[in-house]
């Protein structure tokens, strides 16, 4: 079994099974015996977990007594900081197209002059004290 941190997605390999209550991510530091990282862990029932003999714990990211804990290999759901810098990057890319195609306008004869007045040079300017 392979298992992944379930925060960041870093490998458990040299984790010892079971996993004791204080174990963290080398990586992270996140706390690993949580219920994210849990097999029964399910965030679409209503009390997130399928063994119906568990207790209540209200939060699924601290570390927690449950006895019923087994982690779970796929725990990773992904995205995070990747994902972050995949969505970032295409905003900025929007951006820089949408900023070409305003220079662009303003190069034009009669299409840029009186598109957007030019900044106020300071806040006196802008409240016209």
């Amino acid at each position: 079994m392979s298992l992944q941190c379930w925060k960041c997605g870093a490998s458990l390999a040299g984790m010892l099974l079971p996993l004791s209550r204080r174990e963290t991510c080398p990586s992270c530091r996140a706390e690993l015996h949580v219920c994210k990282m849990c097999r029964h862990y399910d965030a679409h029932r209503a009390g997130q977990c399928r063994e119906l003999a568990a207790e209540r714990v209200a939060d699924k990211t601290r570390v927690n007594d449950c006895d019923w804990f087994v982690p779970r290999p796929e725990a990773y759901r992904g995205g995070g900081a990747a994902m972050a810098q995949v969505s970032r990057g295409a905003l900025d890319a929007l951006f820089v197209i949408q900023a070409g195609a305003n220079q662009a306008g303003a190069d034009q004869p009669g299409g840029g002059e009186s598109a957007k007045p030019a900044p106020p040079a300071s806040l006196d300017d802008l409240f016209k004290k």
